[in-house]
């Protein structure tokens, strides 16, 4: 097993402290810690101890020899480390976003590199050819929205404001719903939701308002990112997908085009080794809603959560053969030993143990190891322990 050290990513809607406090990182807490990567990606190098204090990235690595760092199957099928593992600390509400599926990732990375848009330009929407499924872990309460809900009808009948759409989700259904709401121009938005806010933000300032209503989180929308009058399109995502709080330790996966949004807590995240990222709305960064309509899946969703089993060796099935994801939790005194037959990462996230190999180290989280293929990794636990196991399935 290798050291890993990741990098902090200071997006605008992260936190200041649980990312460095958990990775016991000095730093700037001023400046915000949204997510820290664990993987090969270019967007954010991690980077890898090949010896007592000599490290270079993780991708260097992985490139100087492929087969012992990802092993000949893995090597052979993807070329690359296929997965990217995140800690993220929400403390505002992420974009209402979709991920496109591998083939139009290819296309649209294709279009846009032929197109000579930059890399790092702000109007682009494909970073690299891939897709990107992902599954989440909560290390708190977690808040999100996750896919379009199946009482829809209900709520197009509840809230006055979208009683002129019920015509145009009974004739086209929600595909055709979310796209009318979505296209519709600034001032008809601002005339649609101004009487809204009239009579949702006083009770959001006077704490009156439940995090389970659609209520709640769209005048957090409009306190936090409106302004001059004008209401970002993305309220309506609110009030049409699901609303769900996750407990610590429960898991939900999130395949391409499931529309989504985080709205509050910590994470773990597991995905394909991508950023690409199509957006709706609650955000300042580039929103293309034509892509965005067209990588969208438009069902009814019943969320299957993947709850908790405390004190259990829990599996997060990933419908994919990019990665795969196992949480651990050992009492103080136990040891556990794991074979790891493709490439993983290990991120020890809660207590003190000893990494038993050919020099035994201790470590307290939140520390990250790269595991080799047919590596296997012994643990001792010096204290009550939290870890997860990311590898390829």
């Amino acid at each position: 097993m290798h050291r890993l050290r990741g990098r902090i990513q200071p997006y605008a809607w992260g936190g200041n402290n649980f990312i460095p406090d958990l990775f016991h990182l000095v730093g700037d807490k001023n400046l915000p810690a949204a997510e820290y990567w664990l993987g090969a990606h270019p967007g954010g190098i991690t980077e890898v101890e090949m010896e007592t204090n000599k490290w270079i990235p993780l991708a260097d690595a992985i490139e100087a020899s492929k087969e012992r760092w990802l092993g000949k199957e893995v090597a052979e099928k993807f070329d690359r480390l296929p997965f990217l593992l995140k800690v993220l600390d929400v403390k505002d509400m992420l974009s209402i976003q979709v991920h496109p599926n591998k083939q139009a990732a290819e296309k649209g990375f294709k279009l846009e590199n032929e197109k000579g848009i930059p890399l790092d330009a702000s109007n682009r929407n494909y970073k690299d050819d891939n897709h990107k499924p992902e599954v989440m872990i909560a290390l708190s309460e977690f808040w999100l929205l996750h896919g379009f809900a199946k009482d829809i009808e209900d709520r197009l009948d509840t809230y006055n404001f979208l009683h002129p759409f019920k015509l145009v989700y009974e004739k086209e259904g929600v595909k055709g719903l979310y796209s009318v709401l979505m296209q519709l121009t600034q001032v008809e938005v601002d005339e649609i939701l101004t009487p809204l806010a009239k009579t949702i933000l006083p009770l959001y300032r006077d704490g009156k308002l439940s995090k389970s209503s659609p209520d709640f989180w769209a005048a957090r929308a409009m306190e936090n990112l409106c302004k001059n009058g004008n209401f970002d399109k993305g309220i309506f995502s609110i009030y049409l997908f699901n609303i769900l709080c996750l407990d610590p330790g429960d898991g939900i996966f999130q395949g391409a085009g499931m529309p989504h949004a985080y709205l509050e807590g910590q994470n773990i995240e597991l995905m394909s080794n991508s950023d690409n990222v199509l957006r709706a709305g609650l955000t300042p960064k580039y929103i293309d809603i034509p892509e965005l309509l067209k990588n969208t899946l438009f069902n009814l969703t019943v969320p299957k959560i993947i709850k908790a089993q405390q004190d259990e060796d829990q599996q997060f099935e990933c419908p994919v053969p990019d990665f795969t994801i196992k949480s651990f939790r050992l009492h103080q005194g136990s040891k556990k030993s794991i074979v790891c037959k493709r490439p993983a990462i290990l991120l020890l996230l809660k207590g003190k143990a000893m990494m038993e190999g050919k020099e035994n180290e201790e470590v307290q989280a939140a520390a990250a190891f790269y595991v080799l293929p047919g590596e296997t990794c012994n643990i001792l636990a010096e204290t009550d322990l939290y870890f997860v196991l990311a590898s390829v399935a």
